[in-house]
């Protein structure tokens, strides 16, 4: 499996060139079995990536442009009367895909997000008085971009809360940008995509049964219990009690510790580990607050960001 994984990673790398970080931490989402929300700037590889690993995992894969006029029924299908039989059949929407990359998902209305949180928390749809069961392997790839903001409904904290990582992805240096052209006009030369699949759907299930059983010590189930409980009560871990309280509205919700435990679980196994350490956890604890903690007017107005907040948390919680 090791030398599936590694061979995975080399062919998303091929595909997605200089976004390694991007690649990993997609994989550690879906072998945690969570959803990502992706913010980055246009023209990044966002869906070159997704679609690359749908490919390469041999799943189906559904690009939805979310725009402001779309409907919940665009998304989750509808039921249509046929007129020769007198009854209604259920169409399936395009959500009904192992892979799904939902395009700048702020500017779409309420109900049509609230549409795609309940598909990715309940793993099902509603349409009419019927449920309908997705995909085992489904997989949310979310993306919004931080530039334009007018048109655009933002997502409330309590939904941002339901995605297991946020991912903050920038534009390439110089040399990747020279890879990317190399690459792009040697693909359009070839007029070939990526290559073949390397892995199978029933392999990325097998990774996530691995996860649930790599070994985590109780310090670092510790270690995952106060940084969260560093962001709730700050006061308990800060010399300067009340600097830290003053600068945190609202910590992380329960769901953070869950997904710091999954992710860090995902991330061992990436590493070729059956054990999690600490590093794992501050591997990617950043992906995992930095959405779902909310920062107090006096950290906007120090114009303290929340990777800083987090690097301050690191900083003073010990490993036990």
């Amino acid at each position: 499996m090791e030398t599936a994984i590694a061979q995975l990673k080399a062919q998303l790398n091929h595909a997605v060139v200089g976004q390694t970080t991007l690649v990993n931490d997609l994989l550690i989402a879906l072998i945690a079995q969570g959803h990502v929300l992706l913010e980055g700037p246009p023209g990044i590889a966002k869906t070159t990536a997704a679609k690359s690993l749908a490919k390469a995992i041999q799943a189906s894969f559904q690009r939805i442009q979310f725009t402001p006029d779309l409907l919940p029924g665009d998304l989750t299908g509808s039921e249509i009367f046929q007129q020769h039989t007198g009854q209604f059949q259920f169409r399936a929407g395009p959500i009904m895909h192992d892979i799904i990359l939902a395009d700048e998902i702020n500017r779409a209305p309420a109900k049509v997000q609230s549409a795609l949180l309940e598909a990715m928390g309940e793993r099902q749809i509603t349409v009419g008085n019927s449920t309908y069961q997705l995909p085992d392997h489904f997989f949310v790839i979310a993306t919004q971009n931080p530039i334009e903001q007018e048109g655009t409904y933002p997502l409330p904290e309590a939904q941002l809360d339901r995605f297991i990582m946020k991912l903050i992805v920038d534009y390439p240096d110089a040399e990747t940008e020279l890879q990317v052209l190399k690459l792009i006009r040697e693909q359009n030369k070839q007029n070939t995509a990526s290559d073949s699949s390397t892995i199978s759907m029933d392999d990325i299930k097998s990774l996530q049964q691995q996860a649930l059983n790599v070994y985590m010590a109780d310090a670092v189930e510790q270690y995952i219990i106060h940084l969260v409980m560093a962001t709730r009560q700050p006061t308990q871990y800060f010399e300067d009690q009340g600097q830290m309280a003053a600068l945190i509205d609202y910590g992380v919700s329960p769901r953070a510790t869950l997904a710091l435990d999954r992710c860090a679980r995902a991330h061992a196994i990436l590493s070729g580990r059956d054990y999690v350490t600490p590093d794992d956890v501050r591997a990617i604890v950043h992906n995992v607050f930095r959405h779902r903690l909310i920062p107090s007017f006096q950290a906007i107005a120090q114009n303290l960001s929340n990777e800083q907040l987090i690097n301050m948390i690191l900083a003073k919680v010990p490993v036990l």
